[in-house]
């Protein structure tokens, strides 16, 4: 009979759901915060069902040598090392769409709070000031929210503030014209909606693009008396550049659920009259408590007793018999998509991925989630290879799976196809008997390089001193190159360089590669 350790405070009725389906459950709501002890417990379990409260360590996984599954009650997985339990093999679950409906009704209710400056006015009016002419509050009703990422969560806000007869205009690249269409909301660039918004709320994740998308240049851009709420993640605003606005009046007040540092038991936008502070309260209310609480419950259990895998952001849905083959196949399609999701810059309108060979015959689902995760992941962050499909489907992208199970230069072939507004891009591999993904050819340009943390992508043209020009410039910053493949169309045409580096390439290295006569474009790739 399995054991699971539920760690953290988790509803009854997800004790019982994990009871009934034949598995001892050992509940000890406490544990997660004494990591000593939970250290030396874990190795008893197959299964740790877990909130936020406790810290999955890599000091800890060495202690879990029988454990399996790691199920998150919630949609952030920080608190879990992921590399450290994929590298044992322990599979990571979490519950991604369990409590959005709460998170945005909660960037509603702060957005109403502002509007009418209701905090500030209650404390005044329980002391006895009665200071009636003070709180000057302002209509939301045909004003425009403007919402920074409309997924999952920022869709319904989006609707939610229809309803209120607001105007919503929405900044997402991943967006595409015909689901703004649906959602009634007008898509934008960033710079539009900072000048038009009235309101503007963040619902998109904490990546290297995102980090402080509101700072003190964006906040200059917006219009005066601008109302900013985050319920998103902190680190989206830049929370000093905030501060001074609210000082010198540009901006008319702020709500904010979510803060660099966490918990926020100081802050610069602390004390601050026209501004609302929660203590991360977006996924705190007992429905949602109840619905992640029973989903990670089920999603553990049928793991431990049937194998099954649903929402794991460190594995693909697959049975442990397809698992083997199915490896590398995965690795492959996660950095074919990442490849063209680093590159992409504009919105994308269709996504198609071709199988030919040998692993057309596969679980192609697994292999077309692992390539949307890794396609999506470069600008939204907390994406796996379950969500990625949802994901992309709520943003209106066309999906196209092909299958040719005739081989053709290669036993087995992947191609990701990506469409843009813009452009159009396409990336193949394959795994040789090595088992290492390579990729083969892009965009008609034939290439065989293997995949490296660190790469520089280069498009140039094929002229007699690129390489030479190209490793002195990184010669001159002190930068080892590892590996360098190149292709082209023809002589004197296009070409393509993909390089492997030691360590990243700082930005000033970059714009110096950018300024070389021969190249039209060089990008960083992380794999």
């Amino acid at each position: 009979m399995p054991k699971v350790l539920i760690s953290d405070a988790l509803s009854p009725a997800a004790v019982q759901i994990f009871k009934d389906r034949g598995i001892e459950v050992d509940f000890q709501p406490a544990l997660g915060k004494d990591k000593e002890k939970l250290a030396e417990l874990i190795g008893n379990y197959d299964g740790l069902a877990i909130r936020s409260a406790t810290k999955v360590s890599p000091k800890i996984l060495e202690k879990a040598n029988n454990l399996k599954v790691i199920g998150r009650a919630g949609i952030g997985v920080d608190n879990v090392d992921i590399p450290a339990a994929t590298a044992k093999g322990i599979i990571v679950m979490n519950t991604p769409f369990g409590n959005s409906i709460t998170t945005a009704e909660h960037a509603i209710s702060l957005m109403l709070a502002l509007a009418r400056q209701i905090p500030e006015a209650d404390r005044s009016t329980q002391a006895g000031k009665w200071e009636k002419n003070k709180f000057m509050g302002v209509e939301i009703t045909g004003k425009t929210l403007g919402v920074i990422g409309c997924g999952n969560i920022g869709s319904i806000v989006a609707d939610r503030a229809l309803g209120l007869k607001m105007k919503v205009i929405a900044f997402d690249p991943f967006l595409s014209p015909e689901r703004a269409l649906d959602l009634g909301v007008e898509k934008v660039e960033l710079d539009d909606l900072l000048k038009r918004a009235d309101f503007i709320t963040l619902h998109t994740p904490l990546t290297e693009k995102t980090k402080n998308i509101i700072d003190a240049t964006a906040i200059n851009k917006t219009k005066k008396g601008v109302r900013i709420i985050n319920c998103a993640r902190g680190g989206l605003v830049d929370e000093q550049a905030l501060r001074a606005a609210l000082d010198s009046g540009h901006v008319a007040g702020a709500a904010f659920d979510v803060f660099v540092t966490e918990p926020a038991t100081e802050n610069v936008l602390f004390g601050h009259p026209n501004v609302i502070c929660t203590p991360h309260l977006g996924a705190s209310t007992t429905e949602a408590q109840e619905n992640v609480a029973l989903q990670v419950a089920e999603q553990m259990s049928d793991y431990l007793m049937t194998g099954a895998i649903t929402n794991a952001v460190n594995f693909p849905s697959i049975t442990a018999e397809e698992a083997p083959k199915l490896r590398p196949f995965v690795e492959l399609a996660e950095k074919l998509g990442s490849f063209a999701g680093q590159l992409t810059e504009t919105g994308i309108s269709k996504v198609q991925i071709a199988y030919e060979g040998t692993v057309a015959q596969m679980n192609t689902r697994a292999l077309t989630s692992a390539a949307l995760a890794g396609l999506l992941r470069p600008m939204l962050g907390d994406v796996n290879v379950v969500s990625a499909p949802v994901i992309s489907k709520e943003r209106g992208m066309v999906v196209e799976e092909v299958t040719r199970e005739v081989a053709g230069d290669y036993d087995s072939l992947i191609t990701v196809t990506v469409e843009t507004e813009k452009q159009k891009r396409w990336v193949s591999g394959t795994v040789f008997a090595d088992g290492r993904p390579r990729i083969v050819n892009i965009k008609g340009i034939r290439m065989d390089a293997e995949f490296a943390p660190s790469m520089v992508y280069i498009t140039n043209l094929d002229k007699p001193g690129f390489i030479g020009t190209f490793s002195g410039t990184l010669g001159e910053a002190n930068i080892n190159i590892a590996t360098f493949h190149v292709g082209r169309e023809a002589p004197g045409g296009n070409a393509i360089a993909l390089i492997e580096i030691d360590g990243d390439l700082p930005e000033q290295v970059l714009a110096k590669v950018r300024a070389l006569p021969q190249v039209q474009q060089a990008k960083p790739l992380h794999f």
